[in-house]
């Protein structure tokens, strides 16, 4: 299979093509390197600098006998979608428009497409699977389900399949040391720990002591990057299998808090996070976890790099010697 990674140079993407790669797949990245970089570019994938809001470097990138595509090009910070909806919307819908539209023009029928579990919003229960109802909370978790509901019509009327991986918190970093890129300006959790640790910020903050879980903090699924690169792979399989389009979560159903992630941290690399608790941030539920149970199901997949220590320790490598 012929696969056009689009974002195949950010963080979660760089970790995908590696997955694809190792399934002996051909792959071809298409990235703006907006916000990736070629330090995450592996020499055996193709590469073209390219938009999805430039529809003629879509098409001109799916005629090259492309099988099958992975559309991780999208923005992705909570915050900022609130405050810039209009980024968002020309990006994470106008270019997955153009992207669904270049597909039916170019005879492509296989998409597997970055989601979250932002669409979900406020839990009604715990775990959540995927039938949980979906009520997103923020302008992000909206394009991400407008995507959803995109993929479902040109299904149906044009015969592209799809697999919708809805991740909950991604983290870690390659094991083997093969993606060289750390993400700019991160606005997770472990990125930012580690960032304190190394002094590159004064102090982490930790919003809301007050939440009704074990330590007060918020609870969240923590999923190493390295088993979301092999659902992508398992995904396309399926599809080129005869699959019935899907919407999968990928999580590992145990909640890590943030004070046991910052815990955890601190006896793994032996040394103090400096941190202080501020005000919870609005939208911020007390726990989420998932239900992963139909991915296992469906494509045979588990999480198997996600327990804390190999997340910390992964991601602790890249920042140690900054």
């Amino acid at each position: 299979m012929h696969i056009l990674v689009i974002g195949g140079a950010g963080y979660i993407g760089s970790h995908v093509v590696k997955a694809l790669l190792k399934r002996n797949m051909e792959v071809t990245v298409l990235d703006n390197l907006s916000t990736g970089t070629k330090l995450n570019l592996f020499p055996q994938a193709n590469f073209i600098e390219g938009d999805i809001l430039n529809y003629d470097q879509i098409l001109t990138a799916l005629k090259q006998n492309v099988d099958g595509i992975v559309l991780l090009a999208g923005k992705k910070a909570v915050g900022e979608s609130m405050e810039n909806p209009m980024k968002y919307a020309l990006n994470n819908i106008n270019g997955v428009i153009n992207v669904l539209n270049a597909m039916v023009e170019a005879n492509v029928k296989k998409a597997i497409f970055s989601s979250s579990a932002a669409v979900y919003g406020m839990p009604q229960y715990l775990p959540l699977d995927e039938e949980h109802p979906v009520n997103p909370m923020s302008f992000y978790g909206f394009t991400k389900l407008e995507t959803e509901r995109f993929l479902k019509w040109y299904d149906q009327l044009k015969g592209i399949k799809f697999v919708s991986l809805r991740y909950f918190n991604a983290v870690g970093y390659d094991e083997a040391g093969d993606v060289k890129g750390l993400e700019e300006n991160p606005q997770n959790l472990l990125p930012i720990v580690m960032e304190a640790a190394i002094g590159k910020r004064e102090k982490l903050k930790i919003f809301g002591n007050d939440y009704p879980t074990r330590d007060g903090t918020c609870i969240r699924d923590y999923i190493h990057v390295t088993d979301l690169g092999s659902a992508h792979a398992l995904a396309l399989e399926y599809l080129d299998n005869g699959g019935e389009s899907q919407i999968l979560n990928l999580g590992t159903s145990i909640g890590s808090s943030v004070l046991e992630m910052v815990n955890k941290t601190e006896e793994i690399i032996g040394k103090k996070i400096p941190y202080e608790f501020a005000p919870r941030r609005a939208g911020d539920p007390a726990e989420l976890t998932a239900k992963a149970d139909k991915a296992k199901e469906v494509l045979g997949w588990e999480a198997t790099h996600s327990d804390l220590e190999n997340i910390i320790s992964s991601t602790w490598n890249m920042y140690k010697n900054l």
